[in-house]
């Protein structure tokens, strides 16, 4: 029952009937407040100390498909986020597929087709890349010979990550355990399953992903729960995946906000996986090019070691990278602090068309115009019915409202009563069409949320790309180009200067190394500290500069907060309800969307527990008293503000 007050396990007898197959972590029917429940059975035990109970009412199938281990973490997950136990087992196991149940139920393969038992030890891979950093194969050691070492990894700019967590994984099956990999897309899951393809060879793992569809994700999450494979990748949904004797969990760029779950009570996967290497005692490895705060503190504290590459392999490496912003540049080009493509960019992207590299343009916002304002008056157009912006679809398209997509035909400036537009934000699509008549010729390709490329040939011309999706091409680009980055410096986000980092980290990752002409042309004043990291490729230095500051102003991951959203009625009951404890200091109430508002709550690290507790209590009063408007409850909310 997902409501806070009964955030509890309750007792049942098992008639005889039902003794076989009520075995803990089978989906059952029970009888609660008068009516048929769906439940899961945790537990069988002797006695019980109530002394009137219902009975078990149906077993739905004999099927355990919760995991001991994973009702544990469930439980621990619930707790640190302040959550109901029920809401994260709908998270952790997926809906049943009656038909695949019985399917799999039904397999029983003849003893010379057995595969080998899925923690049978094998050889362990060689190094590979890992060799590029020196504690790379000290790493791998350490998995192949069972022990639980904990990583945070800075790859390397044009690195197969994809190939190092294969051999990783492969290490880990090596010393009879199994391995869990969490990635942020559909696109770094079909990287990561050739990857383990090669190192594993076929039928040795299986992808969890929601995408799959629910016969395929079940399928896939029976055959991890039943240890007919040692490895299991997936998206945010695979991080609660059943693994026989866990031996390693890795996440790929945890900075990515796919990784947090949108659903109560909020986990993130870097949270979860972490927790479950500690309970597990299991190895963890942190990667990306770029680092967060989180992944800095880990390092920091102890709990976790970086594995970087030398200065020497880093300079062979990484692409020559300059920003368009500094005083040298400016001098050349007096124009550059105002232009959206200076001369800089515009020549390294001639010099790779020439030689017949690809060029990547980075462009922050999709659409064609997706902001436009009065040409005359300067005013930002808003929507005369509901004061969304207004956007353009294309060049002789007439303008519409971002918000509720009504067509504003005859739109008139109320300031100054001009109807000529002018474009605030220049999105992909009108990048691609300025680029396209500045170089004729050469093709032109958009990579975005249309249309999501994954690889482009060696000649592909010019390829204009959304952050996020942006294609690899074969032997690198031989210019990036990253435009309109104010669009990600100046969000009102405590993680914008992270953020920026991470996603132009990730598109200069693709470029060639600079001694073979690869060129990343950053439009940015190269005094600032992202700027500075990305020019350095010290994803390090940044992260612990970031955490530095968090540290001074109080904020995550140097203190743990909590948000309480709703009603301001709602929000001040709780809170009056919440026992907090000492040291807890409240911040706002600041305005939410529509007529709620947000609270914030803040309390030392050492107080997390006590504040998650104190906050899950206060819910479970107001559910007791059936308090008619909700309050949404989120620890370590991704966005403060």
């Amino acid at each position: 029952m997902p409501l806070p007050h009964l955030d509890r396990p309750f007792d049942y007898l098992v008639p005889q009937a039902l003794a076989a197959d009520a075995v803990p972590g089978v989906r059952v029917k029970v009888r609660f407040a008068g009516q048929l429940v769906d439940g899961w059975l945790l537990e069988r035990a002797e006695r019980s100390d109530h002394p009137r109970l219902a009975y078990l009412e149906k077993v739905v199938s004999p099927m355990p498909v919760l995991a001991p281990e994973v009702a544990r973490l469930a439980r621990v997950v619930a707790d640190r986020y302040a959550g109901s136990l029920a809401d994260v087992l709908r998270l952790a196991v997926p809906p049943r597929h009656a038909r695949v149940e019985k399917d799999v139920l039904a397999q029983a393969a003849p003893p010379e087709e057995v595969p080998a038992a899925p923690g049978e030890p094998t050889a362990p891979p060689e190094p590979g890349g890992w060799r590029d950093y020196p504690a790379g194969p000290a790493l791998l050691r350490a998995l192949a010979d069972g022990r639980a070492p904990r990583a945070v990894w800075s790859a390397l700019p044009g690195e197969d990550w994809a190939a190092r967590y294969a051999t990783a994984a492969a290490a880990t099956v090596a010393a009879g355990r199994g391995a869990l990999v969490v990635v942020a897309d559909g696109r770094d899951l079909d990287r990561l399953d050739a990857a383990l393809t090669a190192a594993l060879g076929p039928g040795r793992h299986v992808c969890l992903s929601a995408a799959l569809g629910p016969a395929r994700r079940y399928r896939a999450f029976l055959a991890a729960r039943r240890a007919d494979v040692p490895v299991v990748i997936g998206t945010r949904a695979a991080m609660f995946a059943p693994v026989d004797r866990l031996g390693l969990v890795a996440i790929w760029d945890d900075g990515d906000d796919l990784h947090s779950e949108p659903r109560a009570p909020y986990p993130h996967a870097r949270e979860v996986l972490l927790t479950r290497a500690q309970l597990a005692d299991a190895a963890a490895l942190v990667g990306g090019y770029a680092r967060t705060a989180e992944a800095q503190l880990l390092v920091e504290t102890g709990w976790a070691r970086e594995v970087v590459a030398d200065r020497a392999v880093l300079r062979a490496r990484v692409p020559a990278v300059a920003p368009t912003g500094d005083d040298p540049q400016l001098a050349r080009d007096p124009g550059a602090a105002s232009a959206r493509l200076p001369s800089l960019a515009w020549t390294a992207a001639r010099e790779a068309l020439r030689a017949e590299l690809p060029v990547l343009v980075q462009v922050p916002r999709r659409g064609y115009l997706p902001s436009v304002a009065c040409a005359d008056c300067r005013t930002p157009a808003r929507c005369p019915h509901c004061a969304g912006p207004l956007a353009l679809p294309s060049a002789g398209g007439t303008p519409a409202c971002r918000w509720c997509g009504r067509v504003a035909a005859a739109y008139a400036c109320p300031h100054c009563g001009g109807r000529r537009l002018r474009a605030s934000v220049t999105g992909a699509r009108r990048t691609a069409e300025e680029l396209g008549r500045a170089f004729p010729g050469v093709p032109v390709r958009t990579s975005g949320r249309e249309e999501v490329l994954t690889e482009v040939p060696a000649g592909a011309g010019l390829v204009i790309s959304t952050p996020g999706a942006e294609p690899v091409a074969i032997g690198g680009y031989g210019a990036v180009l990253l435009l309109d980055t104010w669009a990600l410096l100046t969000r009102a986000d405590l993680r914008a200067g992270e953020e920026a980092l991470r996603r132009w980290s990730a598109a200069a990752a693709l470029a060639r190394p600079a001694e073979a002409g690869g060129r990343v042309v950053v439009v940015a004043d190269g005094a600032l500290a992202p700027v500075q990291a990305l020019l350095r490729w010290d994803a390090g230095w940044f992260a612990a500069r970031e955490l530095a500051e968090r540290r001074e102003l109080g904020f995550p991951p140097a203190v743990r907060m909590a948000s309480v959203t709703g009603p301001p009625d709602a929000v001040a009951d709780l809170l009056a309800q919440a026992r907090l404890p000492d040291g807890a200091e409240l911040l706002g109430p600041v305005p939410a969307d529509g007529e709620r508002e947000r609270m914030l709550v803040r309390v030392p690290r050492a107080r997390a527990a006590a504040l998650a507790e104190a906050l899950h209590s206060a819910a479970g009063v107001r559910s007791a008293r059936k308090a008619a408007d909700p309050v949404r409850l989120q620890v370590d909310p991704l966005a403060l503000f």
